[in-house]
C-alpha cells in the first residue's frame, strides 16, 4: 500500500477528528487513504503524545529533509564508502551493513539502510548494485493491483489487519512465505517460513511439495512453537487451508491484496538472504 503525503487540511482534519475520538480507520475512510497512513502519520509527527497539524507538519518536512540528505552523507565521508563497499563485496545487504554501524562497528559514522540504498541508486554509488542481493540499478517500481482472482476461500484483506500488525506495536504477528528450488534443479521440495514483524524472527522448514495440506502442516507446527496473534498470507494456491492453521493456532489469518507481495516486505526480504546462501549470486563469487 502506497504511503499517503499528507496536506495542510488533511492534516487539519486528522487532528480535529482524532479529538472528536473517531479511528484511525474511520479517518482513512473520510479522507480516502488507508487507516495505515492514518496511523503512521499520527505516531511519527505528534508531539509529547499529542497531534498538532501544525508541528506534525514543521516534523515531516524536517524528515523529508534529512532523508534527501542521507544520500549525500555517504559520498561526504570517504570512510564509509570504503566501508560499505568492502561489507557489499562480504555479502552484506544495505540493511546489514547499517545495522552492523550502529551495533558493533560504532568508529564509522552511521547510515541509514536508506541512506546507502539513495548513494547506491544514485550515479556515484551506480556501479556497486551489482553486488546487492537482487542487482537492480534502480528501485522496484510498484505496479498497480491486477485483475482480482478468487483461488482462497473465505480470506480476509490486510486492510483489515490490526494496526498493532501494520505499525509492529507487538509480537506475535507473523507473516509466512515460501520460498521453491530453482527451476533448473527440477526438485519439487520448498522452504516455508514465519516471519514475526516485530521481533525480526524466522521459523523455516523444509516441505516436500507446495501442496495447501503440506504448507498448512508446516505452518501449524512451527506456529505451536512461537507466540502467535495472526499470520498474514499471500494468495498463493498452498495458503488455500488457511483456515485450518487459524483453528489449530487459534489465530486470524489475513491475505494481501493479489500481486503486492510488498505488502509483506518483511518476510519476502528474509527470502531474499536467505536465497543468496543457498543459491549464490554471480556477485558474491570471488571475482566480485
Amino acid at each position: 500500500m502506497a504511503h499517503h503525503q499528507f496536506t495542510d487540511s488533511e492534516r487539519s482534519e486528522i487532528s480535529i477528528l482524532k479529538r472528536k475520538g473517531y479511528s484511525n480507520r474511520s479517518i482513512g475512510e473520510a479522507l480516502d487513504c488507508s487507516h495505515t497512513s492514518i496511523g503512521r502519520e499520527i505516531e511519527r509527527n505528534s508531539a509529547n503524545g499529542i497531534y498538532d497539524p501544525r508541528k506534525a507538519k514543521q516534523k515531516a518536512r524536517l524528515r523529508r529533509r534529512y532523508s534527501k540528505y542521507q544520500g549525500m552523507k555517504v559520498r561526504e565521508r570517504p570512510k564509509l564508502v570504503v566501508y560499505i563497499k568492502k561489507k557489499l563485496k562480504d555479502g552484506y545487504t544495505p540493511e546489514e551493513i547499517s545495522g552492523r554501524i550502529r551495533e558493533v562497528d560504532n568508529y564509522i559514522p552511521y547510515i541509514s539502510s536508506k541512506g546507502i540504498y539513495k548513494w547506491l541508486y544514485s550515479v556515484h554509488g551506480q556501479k556497486y548494485c551489482h553486488l546487492l542481493p537482487k542487482q537492480r540499478l534502480k528501485p522496484k517500481r510498484r505496479r498497480g493491483v491486477k485483475v482480482k482472482r478468487e483461488m482462497i476461500p473465505n480470506r480476509i484483506g490486510i486492510e483489515k489487519r490490526p494496526v498493532e500488525a501494520d505499525l509492529r506495536l507487538e509480537f506475535g504477528h507473523l507473516e509466512t512465505d515460501t520460498m521453491v528450488s530453482g527451476r533448473k534443479t527440477g526438485s519439487t521440495s520448498a522452504l516455508t517460513l514465519l516471519h514475526d514483524r516485530k521481533a525480526r524472527f524466522t521459523r523455516l522448514k523444509k516441505i516436500p511439495n507446495l501442496k495447501p495440506s503440506t504448507n498448512a502442516n508446516a505452518l501449524t507446527k512451527m506456529g505451536r512453537k512461537i507466540y502467535c496473534l495472526t499470520i498474514t498470507h499471500d494468495n498463493g494456491i498452498e495458503n488455500k487451508n488457511h483456515e485450518d492453521v487459524a483453528e489449530s493456532l487459534n489465530v486470524k489469518t489475513f491475505f494481501c491484496n493479489p500481486y503486492s507481495s510488498w505488502e509483506k516486505g518483511s518476510v519476502e526480504n528474509t527470502i531474499g538472504r536467505i536465497r543468496r546462501f543457498i543459491t549464490p549470486y554471480p556477485a558474491l563469487s570471488p571475482q566480485a
